[in-house]
């Protein structure tokens, strides 16, 4: 490494980082302590001692109320499952008072679980021949995930060949054999039409068959078909895949399963080998578990949870009409748009000035756990899995909170987790609307969000495309030492917006093509945006980008003034991009990271065609060590993007240096054990 060290300038940054969280109670005089019990053979009529334990959260969170106002409050949850009849919700009353704290932790040894479940037994034959079990489950009970042995089950589908069907503006004609594969499906309507592309993982849902054409709800299929890699016109169509799913005739495989929601029943293929007496089957009957939340003028404090396992529930969201028009990393498009083209596959399949306009009016996935307008609120120690959606989200816009109010997360941290087995990403900080890059009111601004000694592995198992952390316009986010493996999409990205936002903007998107800034609600503004001070350091990634071609395995969109991307280790994805700094990328460090087997080890999207505009523009890439030569974009004086000091290795021949890069990255030994092991 280098003698001044660049290593030395990052643990400055970092340790001004942590003292700005400092805060004065940290050395306040010791409080009153309260201590509350909850077991699930424990009693609401109790008093909620270690002898006489409460049953439900819910009672014990009453009790809470009771007693925080002058006193720490720890909640301790004995062994076992806890079934919420409707999630929790964390208001202000709930957190610590005047300094104070409350925290909800699990007893010693124990590893109690919140789930958004019930159980599923009692099952019987249906079809010998097919393997087919049936159980009997309330009417009008929906879901879009099953859990057979703590193991996300996969719905009954079928891939169809691109070549089988045509595309138009209400739907898909079928060719002979795949209309055949509909034979017998009775219930049309919930039939979905699912595509993987370059970037994207899209869903739209039937309404009818007229012959053999297949026509789509709206307005989920209208948006499904214009943009950027789209159902009709993937990117890349040889990496593209198509599917249909969601009926009964497409339960083929060991595993697979179809839910009738009119008729009660459940049916599933068990796994091979298996007993069906015996299985764990957990249905999801809530959308989200736990809600925290206050307002900009009374946000919830000092809360902490430690050692829980948040599991088992489903975001129905893409079942709608809607579907699930994703665009990027777990954003989606709603709703209609004025100007909507007559012809989107044959003029928007690569973008038009229609679709431009609405790049600030895209959707986020809501979260098992959501956290805004909250300040020192902390996840240590926790389990994160088998969940429908996001597993932990901060601060993101506030129609993706179930309180409605959204943004306001200061001062969180998320450290010694483990996220696994979920359908979307682990966390997302952070929104994607005007409010969240210029909030009109500074309350609002998402600062001090740590991410740090996080084990996170098999998420984004439904909704591919999300990447396994995620942080847009947050101020000060460190987002350090964690382990991010076995992904299909990004393992981190930072920023948003495509230099939209930033200050000045991007003037690609005046162009006569783009129009983004001819529509009204769209602003040039003189500021910049809260995506700034970002350090990403001292992380192991390993076997990200599993699926998607698009994207890195470390990605910045963006300006982001102060943002540093150091000394972490990527590896296991060949063919893939491992450091990439897209569209409005400005003033990030980018140094003495190690690259072990990818595809290029660092790109930007500078293309010569845009010249002479600059949009991506004035970063460095320092001291880096790769073992792949792949370079993209461009990197040169006039883009003032430069590469210095560069390390290029032969095969494993890594220098002394590197090495001490590859053992320091990932969870620090000193963390100590992250949660409570593997996720059961």
């Amino acid at each position: 490494m280098r003698p001044i060290t660049a290593a030395s300038l990052l643990a400055l940054t970092l340790s001004a980082s942590v003292a700005a969280q400092k805060q004065p109670w940290d050395e306040r005089k010791p409080a009153a302590h309260v201590d509350l019990f909850v077991a699930p053979d424990g009693s609401d009529s109790a008093d909620g001692s270690a002898a006489h334990p409460f049953r439900t959260l819910a009672r014990a969170q009453a009790a809470v109320r009771t007693r925080n106002a002058g006193a720490d409050v720890t909640v301790t949850l004995a062994d076992g499952v806890y079934r919420l009849d409707r999630p929790l919700a964390f208001a202000p009353e709930d957190g610590g008072q005047e300094g104070l704290s409350v925290t909800w932790q699990a007893a010693k040894g124990a590893h109690p679980v919140i789930a958004g479940s019930v159980a599923v037994t009692e099952w019987r034959l249906h079809d010998k021949a097919r393997g087919l079990y049936v159980a009997q489950v309330p009417a009008g009970t929906d879901t879009r995930q099953l859990w057979v042995n703590d193991q996300l089950a996969p719905r009954g589908r079928i891939a169809i060949d691109r070549n089988a069907v045509r595309f138009d503006t209400a739907g898909l004609t079928l060719d002979a054999a795949t209309l055949a594969s509909l034979k017998g499906v009775d219930q049309i309507d919930r039939l979905e039409v699912e595509g993987t592309g370059f970037f994207t993982n899209r869903i739209a849902v039937a309404e009818r068959l007229d012959g053999a054409r297949l026509r789509m709800r709206q307005p989920g299929w209208a948006n499904n078909i214009w943009g950027y890699d789209t159902l009709a016109k993937p990117v890349s169509p040889q990496h593209a895949r198509l599917y249909l799913g969601n009926a009964l005739g497409f339960v083929r495989q060991p595993g697979e399963w179809y839910l009738d929601p009119r008729g009660g029943r459940l049916y599933l293929r068990p796994p091979a080998d298996a007993d069906p007496a015996r299985l764990k089957v957990e249905l999801p009957r809530l959308p989200y578990l736990v809600a925290i939340a206050g307002t900009p003028d009374r946000p919830v404090r000092d809360l902490a949870f430690k050692g829980l396992r948040f599991s088992y529930t489903s975001w129905l969201g893409p079942s709608s009409a809607e579907g699930y028009a994703n665009q990027q990393s777990g954003a989606y498009l709603t709703g209609a748009t004025a100007g909507y083209p007559a012809d989107p596959i044959g003029t928007c399949s690569w973008g038009c000035r229609a679709f431009e306009t609405r790049r600030n009016d895209w959707s986020q996935i809501p979260a098992a756990v959501q956290v805004s307008a909250a300040e020192r609120v902390s996840f240590d120690g926790n389990v994160f899995a088998h969940l429908g959606q996001v597993g932990l989200g901060i601060g993101n816009d506030a129609a993706t909170h179930a309180s409605g109010t959204g943004l306001g997360a200061r001062s969180i941290v998320v450290e010694r987790n483990v996220f696994t087995d979920l359908a979307a990403g682990a966390i997302v900080a952070g929104g994607i609307g005007r409010s969240a890059h210029h909030p009109a009111d500074p309350r609002l601004a998402d600062r001090n969000i740590t991410i740090r000694n996080n084990r996170i592995a098999g998420v984004s198992k439904v909704f591919k495309d999300n990447s396994a952390v995620l942080s847009t316009y947050v101020d000060n986010a460190l987002i350090l030492h964690n382990d991010v493996s076995d992904v299909p999409y990004d393992a981190i990205d930072i920023g948003w917006g495509w230099g939209l936002n930033d200050q000045g903007g991007n003037p690609i998107y005046r162009m006569a093509e783009r129009g983004y800034y001819d529509h009204p609600a769209n602003l040039v503004y003189d500021t910049p945006t809260l995506h700034r001070n970002t350090i990403v350091a001292y992380n192991r990634i390993h076997g990200a980008k599993r699926l998607f071609e698009d994207g890195g395995a470390i990605y910045n969109l963006s300006a982001s003034p102060g943002t540093i991307i150091a000394e972490n280790y990527v590896s296991d994805i060949p063919g893939k991009i491992a450091l990439y700094l897209d569209e409005g990328s400005k003033g990030i460090t980018v140094r003495d990271n190690v690259v072990d087997g990818a595809g290029k080890w660092l790109n930007d999207n500078t293309v010569k065609a845009s010249y002479p505009l600059r949009v991506t523009y004035g970063n460095r890439a320092t001291g880096n060590w790769h073992n792949s030569e792949g370079i993209g974009g461009v990197w040169d004086a006039y883009g003032d993007n430069l590469i210095l000091d560069d390390h290029p290795v032969q095969g494993s021949a890594w220098p002394a240096a590197a090495r001490k890069v590859m053992d320091a990255a990932g969870i620090e030994p000193a963390a100590g054990p992250v949660a409570y092991g593997e996720a059961r």
